[in-house]
C-alpha cells in the first residue's frame, strides 16, 4: 500500500471536499482519502494509479496540478 500526495485547484469548501473524497473513494484500491483545503492537497492510500486518481479528480470537476 502506498500514498499518492496531489496538489487539486478549485477546492475551497466543505461541499468540494465532499465531492473529491466521494470521486476517489469510489475507485478499486482506494483505502483512504484526506483532503487539505487548505493546502490545496489530496492525500489516498492504497494500491490505485495516480493517473487514476487524477482522471477522477478531474472528472468530479478539479484541476490536479502535481
Amino acid at each position: 500500500m502506498s500514498q499518492v500526495l496531489l496538489k487539486v485547484e478549485g477546492m475551497s469548501c466543505g461541499h468540494c471536499k465532499a465531492a473529491v473524497e466521494k470521486a476517489l473513494r469510489a475507485l478499486s484500491g482506494v483505502e483512504d482519502v484526506k483532503v487539505d483545503l487548505e493546502q490545496k492537497e489530496v492525500t489516498v492510500t492504497g494500491s490505485a494509479p495516480k493517473e487514476e486518481l487524477s482522471k477522477a479528480i478531474e472528472e468530479a470537476g478539479y484541476d490536479v496540478v502535481g
